[in-house]
């Protein structure tokens, strides 16, 4: 099936959004939840499987584009933003969380990338959505992502989502990068990855590392991210609120007040901010 080209821009700081234009006819895919607004002109079909007409087409087609996302835990339909009219139209896809886009050519990279899972935010119609199984057992037992990694593939422009800040190392043979197992975002498919043990359980019980770091071994790119997902959920989670569903403040005293005054007085409510 023949790729579509499409015109785009990446905007925004923090929360970035990516803007397709399309022209007459032409299509993108969007991961489920990922719409931020679209122009009128554009129709929306959901899809079973990946969107991508591959795997032969037909039924069995479809069931194997939807058999791959199924295992990737993503859902088994996509939905396809197609240009219906005879002018240029607009449809964005926003982040789910802050950090950064990157436009992703696969004609440049050699037809086929390697990306974490829930990374794909969405594509041009011609990708192809699979899935990509790590060889190495120490890989699946202790790589944080398991067994199963997403691989996108085709001629057009993917963008991929990553956490924080991005960055892109360009490897040379033989060349060894150490970084934490959930900092990788993608890479291409001549890099090597694989599991090294940290050797030592002091700094994994009391310097708050694991006991594993992923090995990266060129040649090729990775592509890294500074705020993992899961970390950032982590830290939340531990701020959070642990009994009773009250806030807990910054500024110690007032936090204090505010947040101990028994039964949620008036006094707490008027401290902490709250409408009685």
């Amino acid at each position: 099936m023949a790729m579509d080209v499409v015109d785009y821009r990446i905007l925004g700081a923090e929360m970035q959004y990516v803007e397709l234009e399309l022209d007459p006819g032409e299509a993108a895919v969007g991961e489920a939840g990922s719409l931020f607004f679209m122009d009128d002109g554009i129709s929306m079909d959901t899809v079973f499987g990946d969107g991508s007409g591959g795997a032969g087409g037909g039924f069995f087609g479809k069931l194997v584009g939807a058999g791959k996302r199924l295992v990737t835990g993503e859902s088994l339909f996509t939905t396809v933003y197609t240009n219906t009219t005879h002018q240029k139209q607009r449809v964005a896809f926003a982040a789910p969380f802050p950090g950064k886009i990157v436009a992703m050519d696969l004609r440049r990279l050699g037809g086929m990338l390697i990306c974490q899972k829930e990374s794909f935010l969405c594509a041009a119609r011609g990708v192809s959505l699979g899935i990509f199984f790590q060889q190495k057992l120490s890989v699946g037992f202790f790589g944080g992502e398991g067994f199963v990694m997403q691989m996108l593939e085709g001629d057009g422009t993917a963008f991929v989502h990553a956490g924080g800040s991005i960055v892109q190392s360009d490897l040379q043979p033989g060349q060894a990068l150490m970084v934490d197992t959930g900092c990788l975002v993608a890479c291409t498919p001549n890099v090597n990855f694989e599991i090294r043990y940290v050797g030592k359980i002091k700094t994994a019980l009391f310097g708050g590392e694991g006991l594993f770091l992923a090995r990266l071994t060129g040649p090729g790119t990775v592509w890294l991210q500074s705020l993992p997902f899961s970390r950032l959920a982590s830290r939340v989670f531990a701020a959070a609120p642990q009994a009773g569903g009250h806030r807990r403040e910054e500024g110690g005293l007032l936090g204090g007040l505010a947040g101990g005054a028994a039964g949620g007085s008036l006094l707490g409510g008027l401290l902490g901010g709250d409408d009685e």
